[in-house]
């Protein structure tokens, strides 16, 4: 089984201007990402930008980068656009790393485009982690995602789902025992053909919503396979502290 990881990369960001280029231990964060890809088994690791001073930055350190309209709404939208402009056949799979994420675990990124490759029925996998805490459980920042027993999702949504009615009335201090809420994480593998369908899609009501783009796919009828992730996924970075704190962690390795 071979698979591609596609690396959206945008200039733009509210929170932390030029956060694809913010300097890690003397490297730009996009490059700590294409390092981590490239530990995976993928094949081929392509980041998808926009902008020329990414374009610029990724070839100054020998990596793979693929020019994209500015028009996108979406990551996906540019993932698809990656997919079609190297010719990806309809069952490839493109597994979607997050710009942001300098410390994504290579295993993970193995581990997402693998369930997709077994979950035949799925056009869609990502990945999941526990929810230990009310708090958390509570926060409408944190997706929670429920899948069933075959692994197939059934929703996401920022709300604290599934709700355990009985032990709430009771008391909301700790979570039940025996009660683990998953934790959606944004990391996705899909199959370039509904990549494909994705892209002619409109927005769907529950997505708008929710603001989840991957409600789209399940209100189109379409299987996502939920697993949880084999090992632990650090935060990406959308702020200057989130930026110190991945620093602080790389220098003090």
């Amino acid at each position: 089984m071979e698979f591609f990881v596609v690396i959206p990369a945008r200039y733009a960001s509210s929170r932390l201007p030029a956060k694809p280029l913010a300097d890690i231990a003397g490297k730009p964060m996009i490059q700590w990402v294409v390092e981590r890809a490239q530990m995976s088994d993928a094949k081929q690791v392509i980041v998808a930008t926009d902008d020329e001073r990414i374009e610029a930055a990724v070839k100054a350190f020998g990596g793979e980068v693929c020019m994209t309209r500015t028009d996108h709404q979406s990551g996906t939208d540019r993932l698809q656009e990656v997919a079609e402009k190297y010719g990806l056949a309809p069952d490839a799979i493109v597994v979607n790393v997050q710009g942001d994420e300098p410390l994504i675990p290579p295993e993970v990124i193995n581990q997402v485009a693998n369930n997709l490759d077994r979950a035949k029925e799925a056009s869609v996998a990502t990945l999941s982690e526990p929810i230990h805490s009310v708090e958390d459980f509570c926060n409408p920042n944190i997706v929670k995602a429920v899948s069933d027993e075959q692994g197939i999702a059934l929703t996401f949504s920022r709300a604290p789902v599934p709700w355990p009615r009985d032990a709430f009335a009771q008391s909301r201090d700790a979570l039940p025992e025996g009660f683990v809420p998953q934790r959606h994480i944004g990391i996705y593998a899909y199959r370039v053909a509904l990549l494909n369908r994705f892209v002619t899609w409109d927005v769907a009501p529950i997505e708008a919503t929710e603001s989840l783009e991957q409600l789209r796919v399940l209100w189109h009828g379409e299987k996502i396979h939920l697993d949880e992730a084999c090992a632990e996924v650090p935060g990406g970075v959308d702020t200057p502290e989130d930026l110190q704190r991945v620093v602080d962690f790389i220098q003090g390795q």
